[in-house]
């Protein structure tokens, strides 16, 4: 069934990820008019020096 994948940075702890996934599968189960068990959400978490945006890696970015 539906599969979202959020990638991003590690800035949040697990409490705020656990909210995050069970927000987003309740969201696009509500959307598709499906059970909340059929979506998967994937987790993908990057470091700020593995993350470029606006011509510059965010690890610089949070040098400044």
């Amino acid at each position: 069934m539906p599969v979202v994948t959020i990638a991003g940075n590690p800035n949040i702890n697990d409490d705020e990820r656990r909210k995050m996934v069970h927000e987003v599968s309740k969201i696009v189960a509500e959307t598709y008019g499906l059970p909340i068990e059929t979506i998967t959400v994937l987790v993908q978490e990057y470091p700020p020096e593995n993350i470029g945006a606006g011509g510059e890696l965010l690890i610089d970015r949070f040098k400044k």
